[in-house]
């Protein structure tokens, strides 16, 4: 059953343990929030919850609404100078709910209310301090605000959840008094209960909560996963026996279904699940000293409730002291002990890690509802077939010109023939050493359709591990690829600063069998020592390859940048912006080249069948859409995507005249040209821009013009005009500064913020 909270925290800042104590002790779905007392550029950040905020100039008041991430919901853009927030959230259906703090010494005028409610979308939940008094829930007498509200409900036929029950504490009178309202749409009262925390949580105002007591799906609750760290490994590997028969006397379909069924039992019968359990919101500096003094914070509670005298409030008023210095300090000691472990000796990725969480990278991402064609899409079986779809639309040949698909139906009839019967070195068996130094140097990874990680795989004996090998070289020799590694589940994260509204917003992270990784990674090693040792890549391509970084392409463009500076040239960048590179690579076009690589047997005939009938599935919670065909590009999440769309994007640099420089890592592409005479400049790159748009063209890419941008980089102080360049009869716009890889180059390289 879902829950609504609704809190006013009279200031959020330094309250976040209290925050994550209500959500842990309640597990709610939306979360109202009032007296955040946050300025207009501060916000809210809570694990597993996405957070609307509207704030002051000043840091008083304010207002916010916690919207947990896998529940669908939408912001509501409300015309009111109210201090209110609202968004509307997926349930059974569509509710909204919004959250309202009335100040007491703030006059409101009734036609402001009116305008308001007005706004709400039916059905809906209005939770807030209102500072309102009345004999309807349970105040001895009225005041003009309480007056308001009554007036509010018998005009709009509004309901009132609340009981006699009350919410806040004033402490110079040692009296309770009700102010915080829950109000709610007729259609939907008789699903909500409501309840009042016995627990202030350092606040004045006691948590409003209510549970919607139909039966439904759970909201919050994480999906059981394998807890590797208490495996018993010994007890995996004699249950987890892959043996000669299940490889040898099955098809090839049959033995990879035996294979993952054997590792998958093995797993379930010795390694532990998460308890699967609702998502906690963690805090790391919470030990036992803590725990004991919120105990007899709690204590002391009970006992002023019982007997409210002056001497037991300031005994309590002692215990919130007394509590908050221990917290403090279990807080300052926690954050040095995390700050002492970075290190030198720790790796990078390690490093990196401990950096996100010192900024609070959230780990789960917000889904929100769709907008398409002017209709919303809430469900999330729904929002993940639009959103599969949309990706299986960009992937499809439909996209290409006109002009492409006539190449492309006509290049296409000609039929490639890798079948060779030279014996390749390359073509050759894999050995258990090839086997052995791929799992060894394999990154954690999330499993894929299969559920079977890389740590199992490292974990098997050596008499199963040689058994998988052999089944891999029955892939590899008989020419056929399993069906199960041609799916891939999809987790769509929303692009920072889009519209969350348009499924063309989200980036697709893909999940793939890491069986068919490892042997995709074994393959790779090999293709990419043909491709090096034939010189066949471009030596200005730096992608994903030995001894080449992201650093060769940022330190060549800042040495010519810095050359032209240092003999008073100009020099003129172009930053190419290729849409949906990797979703709309054309596949035969891959296969041609490696062709005329002279890539023939067992290597390219895999890599055929490895990018034929790539289908996905679209994950969002525990829900998954249907199943989706990619028609072109490289599947997403694959060892070998990567170095087929460089072998796919390398002659591109081949199209560049003598005195144009360019630089490629993997799709991030620029071309520069340094001279005394910009016509000079200009008539080089145009030459250049031109030869780059019909080598597209020809191979199936598209290039932004919009996107794509031009830094003209001078230190000359006399006036000089910045030259006409166009890409496709569009002027590329010239700009001040870019980022490129990360880094962003200014044109007159000052590094400054």
């Amino acid at each position: 059953m879902a829950s609504f909270v609704s809190w006013n925290c009279r200031g959020i800042k330094y309250k976040n343990s209290d925050l994550k104590d209500i959500i842990n002790n309640y597990k709610p779905v939306c979360m109202a929030l009032q007296e955040t007392h946050l300025k207009n550029d501060e916000n809210i950040r809570i694990k597993y919850y996405n957070a609307l905020s509207k704030n002051n100039d000043r840091a008083s008041g304010g207002v916010s609404l916690l919207v947990a991430n896998n529940s669908p919901s939408i912001p509501i853009n409300l015309n009111t100078r109210l201090q209110a927030i609202a968004a509307r959230i997926q349930m059974h259906s569509f509710i909204t709910v919004c959250s309202l703090y009335l100040p007491p010494n703030q006059s409101v005028d009734q036609t402001q209310l009116n305008n308001l409610i007005s706004q709400l979308p039916v059905t809906f939940l209005l939770l807030g301090d209102l500072n309102g008094h009345s004999p309807l829930w349970g105040s001895p007498n009225s005041n003009t605000r309480g007056t308001q509200i009554v007036q509010l409900l018998t005009d709009h036929n509004l309901c009132l959840l609340n009981t006699n029950k009350p919410t806040y504490f004033h402490q110079p009178t040692k009296t309770f008094h009700t102010i915080d309202l829950a109000i709610c749409s007729p259609s939907i009262l008789p699903f909500f209960d409501f309840a009042v925390g016995d627990n202030l949580h350092n606040s004045d105002h006691f948590p409003l909560v209510l549970t919607d007591n139909r039966i439904g799906r759970p909201i919050s609750f994480l999906p059981r996963r394998y807890v590797f760290d208490a495996a018993d490994w010994a007890k995996f590997a004699s249950f987890a026996k892959i043996t000669s028969d299940v490889v040898n006397n099955n098809s090839i379909d049959e033995a990879i279904s035996q294979v993952i069924k054997i590792i998958i039992d093995a797993a379930n019968a010795s390694i532990p699940f998460s308890k699967g359990s609702s998502r906690r919101q963690n805090k790391p500096w919470w030990n036992n000293e803590c725990q004991q003094a919120q105990k007899k914070q709690g204590r002391a509670w009970s006992r002023f409730r019982r007997y409210p005298t002056t001497a037991n409030l300031i005994a309590y008023k002692k215990t919130i002291a007394e509590f908050r210095r221990i917290e403090r300090y279990s807080i300052r000691m926690s954050w040095r002990n995390f700050v002492s472990s970075i290190k030198s000796s720790i790796s990078s990725r390690e490093m990196w890690y401990k950096i996100k969480k010192v900024f609070g990278t959230p780990t789960s991402n917000h889904i929100s509802a769709l907008c398409v064609n002017g209709h919303v899409i809430s469900s999330l079986k729904d929002i993940a077939n639009t959103i599969a779809s949309t990706l299986a639309n960009t992937s499809s040949s439909k996209n290409y010109n006109h002009e492409f698909l006539n190449h492309k139906l006509k290049t296409e009839t000609r039929k490639l023939n890798f079948n060779s019967r030279s014996d390749f070195s390359y073509n050759s068996n894999f050995t258990y050493q090839e086997f052995q130094i791929c799992l060894s140097k394999v990154n954690k990874s999330a499993p894929g359709p299969d559920n079977i990680n890389y740590i199992m795989l490292q974990h098997l004996t050596i008499e199963s591990q040689q058994n998988l090998l052999n089944l891999y070289n029955i892939i590899w020799n008989e020419h056929c690829f399993p069906t199960s590694w041609q799916e891939a589940i999809i987790i769509p994260i929303p692009k920072p600063g889009k519209d969350m509204t348009d499924p063309s917003n989200y980036r697709p992270i893909a999940l793939t069998s890491c069986l068919c990784k490892l042997l995709e990674k074994m393959i790779n090693c090999r293709l990419m020592y043909f491709l090096e040792t034939n010189n066949l890549l471009h030596p200005f391509q730096s992608g994903f390859r030995r001894g080449r970084s992201t650093l060769d392409n940022i330190l060549s463009l800042e040495t010519d940048i810095r050359l032209a500076f240092l003999q008073r040239k100009h020099l003129i960048a172009v930053f190419f912006d290729i849409e949906k590179a990797y979703d709309r690579t054309w596949r035969y076009g891959i296969r041609k080249d490696l062709h005329d690589f002279n890539l023939r047997g067992n290597l390219p005939i895999f890599i055929q069948n490895f990018l034929k009938l790539r289908k996905f599935r679209v994950r969002l919670a525990s829900e998954f859409s249907d199943y989706f065909i990619q028609e072109e590009g490289v599947p997403q999440g694959s060892i070998l995507s990567v170095t087929l769309f460089i072998v796919k994007i390398n002659n591109i640099l081949n199209q560049l005249p003598l005195f144009v420089k360019g630089s490629l890592y993997v799709d991030d592409l620029y071309i520069s040209c340094t001279g005394m005479n910009i016509h000079f400049i200009e008539r080089q790159l145009q030459i250049a821009i031109n030869n780059i748009s019909k080598w597209s063209h020809i191979n199936g890419f598209t290039i932004s013009a919009s996107k794509t941008a031009t830094v003209h980089f001078c230190r000359k102080r006399n006036l000089h005009f910045d030259p006409d360049l166009k890409l496709n009869n569009e002027s590329i716009p010239f700009v001040n500064d870019i980022r490129f890889l990360g880094i962003t180059f200014d044109k007159k390289l000052s590094f400054l913020p």
